[in-house]
């Protein structure tokens, strides 16, 4: 099925303008105007609106920092623990199980993701940490590459609302991996 995302901007485009994206599948079909991308989709396609500007989506290339050496608390725990990331004396004093470093990392990835974050940079080598990150839609990428928003590429964005720049939805694959409630 094609989607058509509509938003009042795309940023990074390789000169190419307009206000809309059509993904068909895990690819960008064509990048333009919503006027004209509707009339060559055809009825079916489905259209998704966004009040924000459409990005190529980010690069994190402090993953392994982030997923290895930080504890991400459970929201169950934040009377404990607190609710941001814990790392040096405070992680050593918790003893984690490897269950308990794979669900932080689960949380860990969503917070990346709610950032517009869609390829992380690896590799990984807690084995927990490793399968978490292997089962999340991110991409994990040795350096970063270019990412243009042209038709053929991978349909990876994020769309930021302005001006406070806050992720309204992450796309990975042509699939929204995250949107803003």
């Amino acid at each position: 099925m094609l989607t058509i995302h509509r938003v009042r901007s795309i940023r990074e485009a390789d000169g190419v303008s307009g206000d809309a994206v059509v993904v068909d599948g895990d690819r960008i079909r064509d990048v333009g105007t919503y006027e004209e991308l509707v009339a060559q989709a055809g009825p079916g396609a489905r259209t998704r609106e966004w009040d924000g500007h459409l990005t190529p989506g980010r690069f994190e290339p402090d993953a392994v920092s982030l997923l290895q050496a930080h504890y991400w608390p459970d929201p169950r725990e934040a009377d404990t623990l607190g609710t941001e990331p814990l790392s040096g004396h405070a992680l050593r004093d918790l003893d984690l199980s490897d269950t308990r470093w794979g669900h932080s990392a689960r949380r860990g990835v969503q917070r990346l993701l709610a950032h517009g974050t869609t390829a992380v940079a690896g590799p990984f080598t807690h084995p927990a940490v490793r399968v978490a990150v292997e089962r999340s839609p991110v991409r994990v990428l040795h350096a970063p590459r270019p990412h243009p928003l042209t038709p053929s590429s991978a349909a990876d964005f994020a769309v930021y609302a302005e001006p406070e720049g806050v992720c309204l939805v992450t796309v990975i694959a042509g699939r929204m991996v995250f949107r803003r409630a």
